[in-house]
């Protein structure tokens, strides 16, 4: 599996929409997880990128987390509002790891602080979730031709070009 910073440098396109359609949708995402029957979820996330690793972090005890703590694996795409997806659109696959470092957890919300006034600082997580990466994709219209970029670690990024 991948990290972000492992993955924004083997995949700089998909990076690049996935980063650009992140904040153009105010961080928001949708995840989806894998229920105990084993059907899908869908659910709004803001995942975040800190300290080069992306954080799939959110309100504690929420259905979401209660999936990815019994099953990690989970796809994440990029919210998109435009059907002709003119500004591009992200999907990533990968699982979570759920990491105990209180020292990184209390770096985190201070930035969260300082960039959005959500005051997280002293309190502790009960989980805070890292996506390790396994594949990747976007969409792009260019030249009024729809790119398809899909990128698998080792592989590097491969467009397909439909017409």
């Amino acid at each position: 599996m991948t990290t972000w910073s492992e993955f924004t440098a083997e995949a700089p396109r998909i990076a690049g929409i996935f980063t650009r359609r992140h904040a153009a949708a105010g961080n928001l995402c949708l995840l989806a997880t894998l229920r105990a029957d084993g059907s899908p979820r869908i659910s709004p996330i803001e995942p975040r990128v800190f300290e080069d690793r992306l954080w799939v972090v959110g309100m504690p005890d929420t259905t979401k987390f209660r999936d990815l703590h019994r099953d990690p694996r989970f796809c994440v795409h990029t919210a998109t509002v435009d059907p002709h997806v003119g500004d591009g659109d992200a999907k990533l696959w990968g699982e979570v790891v759920d990491v105990r470092d209180a020292a990184l957890h209390q770096r985190f919300a201070e930035a969260l602080y300082a960039e959005i006034g959500l005051d997280l600082r002293g309190q502790t997580f009960d989980h805070f979730y890292e996506a390790h990466l396994t594949s990747g994709s976007s969409v792009e219209i260019v030249d009024g031709h729809m790119e398809v970029t899909v990128w698998k670690p080792g592989e590097g990024e491969r467009v397909v070009r439909r017409t």
